[in-house]
């Protein structure tokens, strides 16, 4: 007997084989549709590209419609519901047009006002042209520094003794003494600057004139161009008229070295001249400071000064301003801000704050325009019996009597910045006070000058008789790369600069010993010697000076005297630390090539540091100045036995300590 429940499993089977055969069976009926776009009778197709046109519903008419306005592309329609258009679409507009005809819908449609379609088609965004480099660099720049005045490098004034020759801007007597001390021209520096300073004058004024104050002054020159001859001689040339011993001319320097420095040349250029040049930098002691500066005769003398030009640092400056009781600014005609970035860059005691509040203050006090001079405004023989009583003055009718003494009057200070790398931060510009600067920059121009020589670009520029060289080495043998650069290449009379006291002191440690530890004695033995801010001032004074006198081949310092500082026979300078900035570098390889002369700069870079150093050479537009030089272990073969004495000795000797 048969198992009932196989028998309808047996049942299921064949019902199902049917279902699947009349399935097989639709599938070939729409793929014959799909050929002739026509549809069995009694059946509909679920896709709407299987409907004929003629009998395609509304609905699918929108939804062309929506994929043509922006909805999405062909292949996301597709597979949009129609309920989903349904919700895309208004209902109102939905139902009105359903139950119009086809044609009737497809003609609203294409003349349909673009407001009523679903989404507007707009363009894509576009990125805009990056602005060029000038376009940045003027960003918050003043119209002085963007109409500075370049200046050729390259032109040259010599000086004549006529007395009808256009130079006549100096004196005969300047114009002597500079022969005699061996300067027949003047550089392009100071060919712009003097006559500038020097401008003729109305004849009916005198030093001060509080009425007509001269124009501030910015210069941005390469170092050793001749920057402080540059204001050196037309602060002598104007003061060398005066009478009265007061202080008129106040430079300021950030260290002691510059200072003696340039005390020295306006000594040189100032002498026969009869004015008084003192100096302030904390290397003496307060009292005999005081003593130099003041006197205390003023109830005999009326003056207190006994110096007509100072030469300072910030911060003794500010000493004095503070504990000096008869010291005073106020009869300052230039205030000279050499070395300017490094002196705005740090506040040295907030000096500028309180100096530029001394001497912006009136020259005079006057009256305002709305005080009446004599109180009140009578009629000619008033009487008593007129009914005419007194009234005070209008300012309108006043104003009528104004005279020269009425107007306001400005300080006569002239102040004056230079470096070679002066910043071009409008927020440190702005705290200067500048009265209508006038910016002076030199720097080479070429035929089609780009980005690079427009004023108030930052490539600074170098000393054009100089050569540039870097070395790419292991930091290990960075000494010993040194010491073959001082005995294979002659790089005598250099200056090596490192990045602190304690890197001077160690590097100078350890060529001593390579000296003793190798076989290079005798004539070819090189005196090296360090100079940093460790040392007593009047030991780094007598090192200069035997330095001056050739009596040191090699000096290794860090960047105390990297700025302003001119010895003329150094003719190499050794970075053997790479420079953390542009500026660094500039003041350091500018110590050589000075005033026309031939000088070499050598850097050596460690392999981690060459990355750097070429991104920073590139972004200031010199790296093709800067040659590339090897130099293979076989070259420093006969040195590598002393080195590595030396080391171990050098090891011993700070264990000692």
């Amino acid at each position: 007997m048969a198992d009932p429940q196989q028998a309808c499993l047996k049942a299921k089977t064949k019902a199902k084989k049917r279902y699947l055969k009349a399935k097989k069976e639709r599938r070939k009926q729409r793929k014959n549709t799909a050929r002739d776009g026509t549809l069995p009778e009694g059946e509909t197709s679920d896709n709407p590209e299987d409907v004929p046109p003629e009998k395609t519903p509304t609905v699918i008419n929108l939804t062309q419609q929506a994929e043509q306005s922006g909805f999405g592309t062909e292949g996301t329609i597709k597979k949009t519901k129609k309920r989903k258009l349904h919700r895309s679409i208004p209902g109102d507009f939905l139902e009105d047009q359903q139950s119009k005809p086809v044609e009737e819908v497809k003609s609203s449609l294409v003349d349909e006002p673009k407001s009523h379609r679903a989404l507007p088609q707009f363009p894509l965004p576009t990125r805009p042209d990056a602005p060029s480099k000038i376009e940045l660099a003027l960003q918050g720049l003043n119209r002085a520094q963007i109409e500075a005045e370049l200046v050729d490098p390259n032109s040259t004034l010599p000086i004549h003794l006529d007395a009808d020759h256009n130079q006549s801007f100096l004196g005969l007597k300047t114009r002597k003494r500079l022969i005699e001390l061996g300067v027949n021209e003047l550089f392009a520096v100071q060919t712009a600057i003097i006559p500038f300073l020097l401008r003729p004058v109305h004849k009916y004024t005198s030093l001060y004139d509080p009425y007509h104050p001269p124009r501030d002054m910015c210069v941005e020159a390469p170092t050793g161009s001749g920057k402080t001859l540059a204001y050196a001689l037309p602060i002598i040339e104007l003061l060398s008229t005066r009478v009265v011993t007061r202080l008129r001319a106040l430079i300021v320097l950030p260290t002691r070295d510059l200072v003696t420095q340039v005390r020295e040349v306006l000594e040189m250029t100032g002498r026969g001249r009869g004015l008084k040049i003192g100096t302030v930098t904390g290397q003496h002691s307060f009292p005999h400071e005081q003593a130099q500066l003041v006197t205390d005769e003023e109830w005999r003398t009326g003056r207190t000064s006994k110096v007509d030009i100072l030469v300072c640092t910030p911060g003794r400056l500010i000493d004095h301003i503070d504990g000096t009781p008869l010291f005073t600014l106020r009869d300052l005609r230039f205030l000279v801000i050499d070395e300017a970035d490094k002196l705005l860059d740090k506040s040295f005691q907030d000096w500028l704050t309180k100096v530029l509040a001394v001497i912006q203050r009136p020259y005079h006090l006057y009256l305002p325009p709305t005080t009446p001079r004599r109180g009140f405004h009578l009629l000619e023989n008033p009487s008593a019996d007129s009914g005419v009583t007194a009234s005070p003055i209008s300012h309108e009718s006043y104003s009528e009597f104004r005279t020269d003494y009425d107007e306001p009057k400005h300080s006569p200070c002239q102040k004056l910045l230079f470096s070679a790398t002066l910043t071009s931060d409008p927020g440190k510009i702005a705290s200067l006070g500048l009265r209508d600067p006038k910016y002076f920059i030199v720097r080479e121009t070429a035929t089609g000058a780009t980005d690079s020589h427009h004023p108030v670009s930052k490539n600074f520029s170098m000393p054009a008789n100089l050569t540039e060289r870097m070395i790419v080495c292991d930091p290990s043998r960075k000494p010993l790369i040194l010491f073959y650069l001082v005995h294979v290449r002659q790089v005598d009379n250099a200056l090596v600069f490192t990045k602190s006291a304690e890197s001077t002191a160690r590097l100078v440690k350890l060529l001593e010993l390579l000296e003793e530890n190798s076989l290079m004695t005798g004539p070819e033995k090189f005196t090296i010697r360090s100079y940093s801010s460790d040392l007593p001032p009047s030991e780094r004074k007598s090192i200069l000076e035997q330095f001056r006198e050739k009596k040191i081949d090699v000096l290794v310092c860090s960047d105390l005297i990297s700025r302003g500082l001119d010895i003329s026979h150094v003719a190499h300078v050794v970075s053997y630390d790479v420079p953390i900035d542009i500026r660094k570098y500039v003041h350091r390889v500018g110590r050589t090539a000075r005033a026309g002369r031939h000088g070499e700069a050598w850097t050596l870079v460690e392999e981690q540091e060459a990355r750097y150093f070429k991104t920073m050479m590139k972004d200031a537009g010199h790296f093709h100045h800067v040659k590339k030089l090897r130099i293979s272990d076989k070259e420093l073969f006969p040195f590598t036995a002393a080195y590595d004495i030396s080391l171990l000795r050098l090891k011993e000797f700070y264990w000692s300590q």
